[in-house]
């Protein structure tokens, strides 16, 4: 394939013709399959104005490389990125998600909002050299380390915007709303006091975050539920309620059956499981995301797969947390729609999240290309066509995807890694998720602006220095 692979980065600038920018793929993913000689024109605005496959007039700039859509990252907790590796000594015999979010609730208590934007550009610069080019941040923390608001209710919100704006990627922001320490209303321990808000509150700041957003294609609100555990079913209706008369559009996102001892207090409290008891009382449909449902059930999944809702998987931070395995065959064999985040940050790669979402399903069933014979393709088209699609959903955004009306968010493949050389298109997908741990990300535009060029990202020096020095701040290492 040496002769589809330019060897060269795109330019200083963009070819400019008028209000549009043009760029020549040789080899491009679109969403009909592999087409070459792909021309793409953007508009100032960031979107794909025309996407032309077999373009023989040579118009437009070379992309450098082999060219597929940006993956939509569906989860992130972004803080969290700065205690990876800190949970990893033994808690004694019951060491698991639970004793884990002691190690949290103290790590807390040390950010401040100068750390919480540091960090968050940091692990979305991360993000974009990986291949992301989209992210949806579940933003929790909404108080000081006492509980107090601060002086801008909006505080941290607009810290991770800061963070995004600095990074360049493209953000969908969801306050979080948390009210409970259980199911009940089980009043809240001392190290959940920095996520605590009413449903006004809540909605207040969701309504802060849409103003910013309203003139800015790379940003869109949205809500999230932290859990049930953590949101009682009357503040959970008046939450949406509020919710479908500011933005009656906008994403829902909410962590579900992450753990079995979720389900099992959700049992006792209610007699319902955590997905029966959302299907119940929410009007789950498109607009959700159903984060984690690692413990969800076959006939569960399959109403959450009729009402069009995305279910948001997260196989690296699953794993680390010892949650347990997801049935993928069966939801993605009933339609299920899915994608893939990083959430705790303990990898930041889309490519071994694909990795170990299918590897997770091998080791459990003893077999191999599982989604791949799930959806009678490729296992790595299966997984990566899946990625962009449910992502994007989950987003709110016109992410993933190279057509008109997308916002221009591309990867470029290095042309110089030989095993992407010698591969036929339909291979690809397959090499790049199952060939090793080899960065194949070279370029990275979003929104039609290259933000990583030749795998360095163009503020990652300036952004390195300021996740630095809030470590040694964070964890007083001088």
């Amino acid at each position: 394939m040496t002769d589809v692979v330019p060897s060269h980065a795109p330019g200083s600038g963009p070819r400019e013709d008028g209000e549009r920018f043009s760029y020549r793929a040789d080899l491009a993913l679109l969403p009909g399959g592999w087409a070459r000689e792909v021309l793409l024109e953007v508009g100032r605005d960031g979107s794909l104005l025309r996407v032309e496959p077999d373009s023989a007039d040579g118009e437009g700039e070379p992309t450098g490389g082999v060219t597929v859509p940006g993956v939509p990252n569906l989860h992130s907790h972004a803080f969290q990125r700065a205690m990876a590796g800190l949970a990893e000594t033994p808690g004694g015999s019951d060491d698991t998600f639970w004793s884990w979010r002691e190690t949290l609730y103290a790590f807390l208590q040390r950010l401040s909002p100068e750390d919480v934007e540091a960090v968050t550009a940091f692990v979305y610069m991360e993000m974009l050299l990986a291949g992301y080019t989209s992210v949806v941040e579940f933003h929790y923390l909404h108080l000081d380390p006492a509980g107090r608001p601060y002086q801008d209710p909006a505080e941290l919100s607009r810290r991770v915007l800061a963070g995004a704006e600095r990074a360049g990627i493209g953000l969908t922001h969801l306050p979080a709303l948390y009210r409970s320490g259980g199911f009940g209303g089980a009043p809240p321990g001392p190290g959940q006091c920095r996520f605590l808000r009413t449903p006004d509150e809540l909605l207040e700041l969701v309504a802060r975050v849409r103003d910013e957003a309203v003139e800015d294609r790379r940003i869109r609100s949205g809500l999230a539920l932290h859990s049930l555990r953590a949101v009682p079913l009357d503040a959970l209706q008046e939450v949406l309620e509020g919710y479908e008369s500011l933005d009656p559009e906008g994403p829902i996102h909410i962590h579900v059956s992450e753990q079995r001892r979720e389900v099992e207090a959700c049992l006792e409290w209610c007699g319902l499981r955590p997905v029966e008891l959302l299907l119940d009382r929410a009007p789950v449909d498109g607009r959700w995301c159903l984060v984690h449902a690692t413990h969800a059930l076959g006939q569960e999944l399959a109403q959450v797969a009729s009402r069009g809702a995305v279910v948001g998987l997260c196989p690296t931070t699953e794993a680390n947390l010892g949650d347990g395995i997801f049935p993928l065959e069966a939801y993605a064999a009933a339609g299920g729609r899915w994608g893939v985040g990083s959430d705790s940050h303990v990898s930041i790669s889309p490519v071994e999240e694909l990795r170990w979402l299918e590897y997770a399903q091998r080791l459990l069933r003893e077999e191999r290309n599982v989604l791949g014979r799930a959806l009678n393709d490729s296992t790595g088209t299966a997984l990566f066509l899946s990625a962009l699609s449910g992502g994007a959903q989950a987003t709110g955004r016109p992410v993933g995807a190279l057509e008109p009306g997308r916002q221009a968010d591309l990867v470029v493949l290095d042309p110089e890694l030989p095993d992407l050389r010698t591969r036929s298109p339909e291979k690809l997908l397959d090499t790049w998720i199952f060939s090793g741990n080899r960065n194949a990300v070279r370029h990275v535009m979003v929104g039609g602006r290259w933000i990583v060029r030749d795998g360095r990202h163009e503020r990652g020096e300036e952004i390195a220095r300021g996740y630095r020095r809030a470590i040694s701040r964070i964890l007083d290492t001088g």
